[in-house]
């Protein structure tokens, strides 16, 4: 009887001891694990902050551009005045009355182009950002929805 005892406490002993590497690994593993998924999701955040950062940059620039055509639109807005009193007064003017016309509408055409490809710079930049803002909600989502389901799984 005293043998089979020692044989047995010796036999479980010895299981244990083949079993304690397993386990380390199977901690390691779990560590690695952990510290991918950390690292992912350091990086995912990194590459989130850059969208927002670079979405801000964007609605910056089509704001500017909106500032812009607003501008070119207040200009051409005067250079109408001027030409309305250019036709209504040109005697005033003499002979230089049919040049200061022909320049300032000119320059109505000139300004309305640049209020026009203004507008259509700031529609394209807000474009931009509109997409990044979607892209980063969207992530946003889907992480939300991994990390429900990360927590329901334990």
């Amino acid at each position: 009887m005293k043998t089979r005892t020692v044989f047995a406490v010796l036999s479980v002993l010895g299981l244990l001891a083949s079993l304690s590497p397993c386990a380390s690994a199977v901690e390691s593993f779990r560590t690695q694990t952990i510290a991918q998924n950390a690292s992912a999701q350091s990086a995912r955040e990194v590459e989130k902050h850059y969208e927002d950062e670079l979405m801000k940059k964007h609605e910056m620039v089509a704001k500017y551009y909106e500032d812009e055509a607003k501008k070119m639109q207040e200009k051409t807005k005067e250079l109408k005045v001027l030409l309305e009193h250019y036709d209504e007064k040109s005697y005033l003017y003499g002979k230089k009355a049919q040049d200061l016309q022909a320049h300032t509408e000119a320059l109505v055409r000139k300004y309305e182009g640049a209020a026009k490809a203004d507008a259509k710079e700031a529609a394209s930049h807000r474009q931009i950002a509109l997409r990044l803002k979607e892209k980063n909600y969207a992530g946003s989502r889907t992480q939300r929805l991994s990390a429900i389901d990360e927590s329901h799984r334990k």
